[in-house]
């Protein structure tokens, strides 16, 4: 037996000028998933049950990029994507392209459950959707009015937007026109914000799990797939570590980011804490991301090498914290 631990993320990369009510909305939300994660633990709940609880609270509120208040691709729509993993077994399930699922971390846990396959994307993936019986909404029910406006920010700065939750009016202030754009892949993007959703779990049985949710890049090209339904980059949980990312896409998804944790860790002899510094500093090249993990042995721990990012984390010996900035 060990202390469970519980470790959520609503994005990494967050604007320094974001609103303070912004700013307050997502702590709030953030802690009401903490306590809805510890309830179900001192419950004896699983940690794959608690992961995937806990990020169906977090895609239901539209104040994050997953679920309702998904992004929006170039043409005005919602792709979501997820994926969830236990790691006893190492047994997983992944979603992308969805257009009509009011939970996708769900529908990605009956692709692990149910389907003898690890991952289904776009018309597959709905029609799995249908056969489970899940529930289901029209795509305008992901939309927001927040979402609209940053949609039309985007298009007229030609650009790429990470950070939903800039404010469609004032955003002069929020970044939306930087001096020296990062890039992404080589190209240079004009935001650079956070999005995605996920949740670490160990019970305490000492099994972790991950999950991680997101309707990826405001603006982006109709049928891009990101780093969270991929397995071992934005979402990763073995009998070591459970991992969920979150930031730049492209260069979690070259960095293997969540797989690296528990390598770290299982070749390099390295503790957690360690091993999530290690690979934010090693592994991410010039890219800018955060990750949340928790270890068998019930510890917590997060990084990120940007501004900021939206986190709350907690273990069984009482800890609680919750937080944006360094």
């Amino acid at each position: 037996m060990v202390g469970w631990a519980i470790a959520v993320h609503g994005g990494a990369g967050v604007d320094p000028n974001l609103p303070t009510e912004r700013q307050q909305q997502a702590k709030q939300l953030l802690t009401r998933c903490l306590n809805l994660g510890i309830s179900a633990l001192r419950s004896s709940a699983t940690a794959i049950d608690v992961v995937e609880l806990v990020v169906r609270e977090l895609e239901t509120d539209p104040i994050f990029n997953s679920g309702r208040g998904s992004a929006l691709t170039e043409n005005g729509t919602v792709e979501m994507e997820a994926s969830i993993m236990d790691g006893n077994g190492r047994r997983c399930g992944a979603v992308s392209g969805l257009t009509t699922v009011k939970n996708p971390v769900s529908l990605a846990r009956l692709v692990m459950d149910k389907s003898p396959h690890s991952y289904l994307a776009f018309s597959g993936a709905e029609e799995f959707a249908k056969q489970m019986g899940v529930e289901r909404e029209e795509n305008d029910h992901f939309i927001t009015e927040d979402n609209l406006g940053m949609l039309k920010v985007a298009k007229q700065a030609n650009s790429i937007v990470f950070d939903y939750r800039i404010p469609s009016t004032g955003f002069e202030s929020c970044g939306v026109e930087v001096e020296s754009p990062i890039c992404m892949n080589g190209l240079p993007i004009s935001v650079y914000a956070p999005e995605t959703v996920g949740c670490v779990v160990v019970d305490s049985q000492g099994h972790c799990a991950a999950a991680t949710s997101t309707g990826g890049l405001m603006n982006k090209r109709t049928g891009r797939i990101g780093d969270s339904p991929l397995i071992g980059a934005g979402t990763y949980a073995c009998d070591v570590c459970g991992v969920s990312c979150t930031g730049e896409g492209e260069a979690i998804i070259r960095g293997t980011l969540a797989r690296e944790v528990a390598a770290v860790m299982e070749y390099k002899g390295l503790g957690l804490q360690e091993a999530v510094d290690f690979v934010i500093k090693e592994r991410l090249d010039k890219g800018q991301a955060g990750l949340i993990a928790v270890s068998k042995s019930g510890e917590v721990a997060y990084g990120f090498n940007c501004v900021g990012m939206f986190r709350g984390c907690a273990t069984e010996d009482g800890f609680m914290e919750v937080g944006i900035w360094e």
